[in-house]
């Protein structure tokens, strides 16, 4: 039976060593054989399969959800169902925030006038915070809000710009070929945990840590920011995030 190596695998596939060696950490993809060094092969079976991850990744699924269906856990058309009615849930919430927008552009612009009840449409809690108080409960959640409320306000204007530094840094990183484990990487992690723990309140738990890493990669919308910076960036923090936690936490 033919086999196809990690190398032949990221050239048919269009996907990094990183991200096969993370699916194999997680139990979505394992390789058919492992040689010596560590060195792994595919057979058909696990490219197909790999095929099919990448597929349903193009529908925006998460990993976890990804593994239900290839599993035969969660048939895949009541999956695509729920994501269905996900997708049309926040595009039913950005069409109103949308209009609210405008609508104040018109209050602001002395052409319309709106009632209190017509100010905050829209503006209900994101996915992103139903799936962080999910994972985490209400108080961790309440607890970062009331953090970032106690941020003044040049403060809070610098989030973005610390975070995109962070991530920048790490993709040079990576870029140079230093290991997620590795002593340069890992004083970035540092920084990255400090600055979550500033922004939650409070110092995460490993295990905390590591599922915030877990959600970088599994959750497709996080997966694209990283991706803006560089590819594979989530894979590659999440695992420095791991690393940190192990040695620290």
């Amino acid at each position: 039976m033919r086999t196809w190596s990690t190398a032949e695998v990221t050239r048919l596939a269009g996907v990094t060593s990183r991200t096969l060696r993370h699916y194999d950490a997680i139990g979505l993809l394992e390789p058919a054989a492992t040689g010596h060094g560590g060195l792994r092969r595919y057979g058909e079976g696990e490219l197909l399969r790999l095929q099919q991850i990448l597929l349903l990744r193009r529908l925006d699924l998460r990993l976890d959800v990804i593994a239900e269906i290839l599993d035969g856990a969660l048939p895949e058309v009541e999956a695509l169902r729920r994501h269905a009615e996900r997708l049309a849930e926040e595009r039913e919430r950005l069409d109103r925030l949308a209009a609210t927008v405008a609508d104040t552009i018109r209050q602001l612009e002395g052409r319309q006038t709106m009632t209190p009840e017509t100010w905050f449409d829209g503006l209900e809690a994101s996915r992103h915070e139903a799936e962080a108080r999910r994972r985490w409960g209400d108080a961790a959640v309440d607890a970062s809000d009331a953090a970032v409320r106690a941020m003044s306000d040049e403060e809070r204007r610098a989030i973005p710009a610390r975070f995109e530094d962070l991530h920048r840094r790490l993709a040079g990183l990576d870029a140079a070929g230093e290991a997620a484990a590795s002593e340069a990487v890992q004083a970035v992690v540092e920084e990255h945990y400090r600055f979550i723990a500033k922004l939650w309140g409070t110092a995460p738990t490993a295990e905390a840590y590591k599922g915030l890493g877990a959600l970088y990669t599994d959750d497709p919308a996080f997966t694209a920011t990283f991706d803006e910076v560089a590819q594979n960036l989530a894979a590659y923090l999440r695992e420095g995030m791991d690393a940190y936690a192990d040695a620290n936490l």
